[in-house]
């Protein structure tokens, strides 16, 4: 058994520009960071919204171990069928029950459990149940999967809500790592616990881009207050946020975490279908 393993979690990937990136980067990323397992958050990925099957197994084929969702998770309507036969998925614990999908994911590397936990917030949210006290009902059972070391990604707006749930959790998992506001933040830490802490890992998207929507739509929202359709940009250069997580593997505790930022000059990809995936509203 290794003393240390190396954990990378993707922030949000959003739409075809965003895999095509993931596609670019991650294979050389992972021999040159010498990662052990992939961790992403998918609840953006099919143009922005949700995931599909076709999709779900393109991330496996990319060497993605397992996938975190969000707030969209129930937008595209195969996902409510298919979620429970998708082994690599996690969706957030703090829906109702009764809800289907996997509230915890274990997985194994190099002979160390890992357990992947995914919350939603509340703050400026939906309404779904307390992720405090879900993730205290949730742990002990990840626990008795003998998972000595536990990923939470919390997907929620408030800054304040994810630091809360870091201190709130310092000491009983490995990391605590926000997603969804698709901003990658600078309070990235080891808590005085051990547990590895960052408010937003931030996104896969275009560069140019409002949180990796088309910025003319996003503009045109905020002035006018009228409902626009928001799609996700496919031009200008590429970014890739995403952090490692070194871990000691006999104590479960963190290490190390680190920031990782790249970038890529505009790619060239296939146009994804925009009656298969559609576009929202807001």
């Amino acid at each position: 058994m290794p003393n240390s393993i190396n954990i990378l979690f993707i922030g949000d990937i959003v739409g075809a520009y965003g895999r095509a990136i993931v596609k670019h980067l991650l294979p050389g990323l992972k021999k040159e960071l010498a990662v052990d397992l992939t961790i992403a958050n998918g609840e953006n990925s099919a143009h922005g919204y949700s995931m599909t099957e076709k999709i779900y197994h393109e991330f496996v084929e990319l060497g993605i171990d397992a996938i975190t969702m969000g707030n969209h998770t129930w937008e595209k309507k195969e996902l409510v069928q298919k979620i429970a036969v998708f082994e690599r998925m996690v969706r957030p614990a703090n829906y109702p029950p009764g809800v289907p999908g996997k509230d915890n994911l274990i997985l194994e590397i190099k002979g160390v459990r890992v357990g992947i936990v995914n919350l939603l917030g509340r703050v400026f949210m939906q309404c779904v149940d307390c992720p405090f006290q879900t993730i205290d009902k949730l742990l002990p059972k990840v626990k008795e999967q003998q998972a000595k070391i536990v990923i939470v990604d919390l997907h929620a707006e408030a800054t304040s809500e994810k630091c809360a749930m870091g201190y709130y959790l310092d000491g009983k998992v490995t990391a605590v790592l926000g997603t969804h506001t698709h901003v990658m933040t600078a309070d990235d830490r080891i808590l005085p616990g051990g547990t590895a802490f960052i408010s937003d890992i931030g996104m896969v998207a275009a560069q140019d881009s409002v949180i990796g929507m088309k910025k003319e739509q996003i503009l045109k929202r905020f002035i006018t207050q009228l409902p626009e359709k928001f799609e996700p940009d496919d031009s200008g250069p590429g970014l890739f946020n995403a952090v490692l997580i070194k871990i000691d593997t006999e104590t479960g505790k963190a290490l190390e975490i680190s920031k990782i930022i790249r970038t890529t000059e505009h790619l060239k990809f296939p146009k994804e279908d925009k009656k298969q995936y559609g576009s929202a509203h807001t």
